[in-house]
């Protein structure tokens, strides 16, 4: 993903933690909500992202790229998911032909009421933005940024298989995400050359399925360390309803802190062509440092730093207990 609007950074400040209460949360309107839905499992979830890391940088066009489809698909299938996967040779900013597979991974796929979760699963080619410019073609483990966003989408899934929800689910995977332009490349930058799986899938949705979807959640970095979680630009103006439902879900399951009722900025990223082409109101839960000197994304962004030590359960917890809540209050 890439920045619509960048800002400027100062100092890392650190999120300060709130437990997961079962108390009651007062809305605006005066109305009283409750959690409901199972408890999300932040040390499976965690242990799932570690998985796709054991495999290394899931990189376009690389063996450990394959491996980690497999088990993917193969970890979907076991919690009683009806998986197909979506291949597609796509080009990048650079002509090189990326073999791309989304994986669509749907729970009660004859339930024509859904909601669309989804999250890039591939590795960013070079870590460029990393502060030692020996480490910019070196590729990243993408345990925040990518490893994450399936790991929250596969516990939810193994949680869905024992605790039913009425609503169809699917859970896509989008590939080829992150070959956006490297900042160190002289290439011309023609706008669409990051997010190439998801472009893909928005292209060939058909229009009944895509009118299925009462909405769409994108999971984007949502296990690193002190992360926040502002109202991402694009989300506001395509979708502010979603927007609205999940952060008050946060609020009542106790993550308030992690949800800050604050614009932040727009984002190119996966939510982009599931709006606009797909036409499915779809938001972005991406982290936000605005004190952050090394990058808005935090600290770890496109660097040789984004592993597992910097992975951090309670946001984990913070974001996959709220997509819980979304989804049970539906």
């Amino acid at each position: 993903m890439r920045l619509i609007e960048r800002m400027a950074c100062l100092a890392f400040v650190a999120v300060s933690l709130v437990s997961c209460g079962l108390r009651k949360q007062a809305t605006s309107d005066n109305t009283t909500m409750q959690p409901v839905g199972p408890a999300f499992i932040a040390d499976s979830a965690y242990l799932f992202c570690q998985k796709q890391c054991d495999f290394g940088p899931r990189t376009m066009n690389s063996e450990a790229h394959e491996q980690c489809a497999k088990w993917i698909v193969s970890t979907f299938g076991t919690y009683g998911m009806t998986v197909t996967e979506q291949h597609a040779s796509l080009i990048g900013y650079d002509g090189t032909s990326l073999k791309s597979t989304n994986i669509i991974a749907s729970y009660l796929p004859e339930q024509k009421d859904r909601i669309l979760l989804c999250a890039h699963w591939d590795s960013r080619p070079w870590a460029d933005n990393d502060p030692d410019e020996a480490n910019w073609k070196k590729p990243v483990l993408a345990a925040n940024d990518g490893a994450s966003g399936v790991a929250v989408m596969l516990e939810i899934a193994r949680l869905l298989a024992t605790d039913s929800l009425k609503l169809g689910v699917d859970f896509v995977c989008f590939d080829a995400e992150d070959w956006g332009i490297p900042q160190w490349s002289d290439a011309e930058d023609k706008g669409n050359n990051w997010a190439l799986g998801s472009q893909h899938w928005a292209e060939n949705c058909p229009k009944q399925q895509a009118k299925n979807y009462r909405f769409g959640i994108l999971l984007d970095m949502v296990g690193g360390q002190g992360a926040q979680f502002y109202q991402e630009q694009l989300s506001l103006y395509y979708a502010r309803n979603v927007v609205d439902k999940v952060w008050l879900a946060a609020q009542v399951v106790g993550f308030g802190s992690f949800f800050p009722k604050h614009e932040g900025i727009g984002i190119t990223d996966d939510h982009v062509p599931v709006n606009r082409v797909a036409k499915i109101p779809c938001i972005d839960i991406i982290p936000y440092y605005p004190d952050c000197e090394q990058s808005s994304f935090g600290p770890t962004w496109h660097t040789v730093n984004d592993d597992m030590a910097h992975i951090d359960k309670n946001t984990l917890q913070a974001v996959g207990q709220t997509i819980i809540q979304v989804l049970f209050s539906e």
